[in-house]
């Protein structure tokens, strides 16, 4: 009798088994879920780089030009008539422009990233309080902010100052 209850101490039980699959279970569920947040932060991550690289691309490019026309001076806020973007020859000309798809330093068009889209603001800021936009060429501080979309959803954004030279 005694060989008998020997063996049967041997095996787990039932109840020990399934409390066994539950824990393993709710081990998997929490591992998934992780793996959907961390998949989830990087594809923000991914959207946020890009969207910063798109700001720069902007930032560059207008880096080197001058505030005003450098032929008609302070007669036109905004692109000359007939100027495209190979034309521009001053901040102000990117005054309101939006490039679908995004465009880099060198003015091309960067069709892989072609689900963003950028729009650029310039607007003249008081000398004495930058928050304070005032008419087209009436300060020597312009503000530059660029908007980066995906997909019609902003992404990022970011404003810089610019003094006329």
């Amino acid at each position: 009798m005694q060989d008998t209850q020997y063996k049967y101490n041997k095996g787990f039980s039932l109840i020990e088994v399934l409390i066994a699959v539950v824990l393993v279970g709710i081990a998997i569920a929490s591992l998934v879920a992780s793996n959907i947040a961390f998949t989830k932060a990087n594809a923000a991550g991914t959207e946020l780089s890009t969207a910063e690289f798109l700001i720069e691309q902007i930032r560059e490019l207008t880096t080197l030009l001058p505030v005003i026309d450098p032929e008609t001076g302070d007669d036109i806020f905004g692109p000359e008539t007939g100027e495209t973007l190979a034309d521009y020859d001053d901040l102000d000309d990117f005054s309101g422009a939006s490039f679908s798809p995004p465009i880099g330093a060198d003015r091309i068009g960067l069709s892989g990233s072609a689900a963003y889209s950028q729009q650029v603001a310039v607007e003249n800021v008081s000398a004495s309080d930058f928050e304070l936009v005032v008419g087209a060429h009436t300060s020597d501080f312009v503000r530059v902010t660029v908007k980066v979309f995906l997909n019609a959803r902003e992404i990022s954004s970011a404003s810089w100052l610019r003094a006329r030279q």
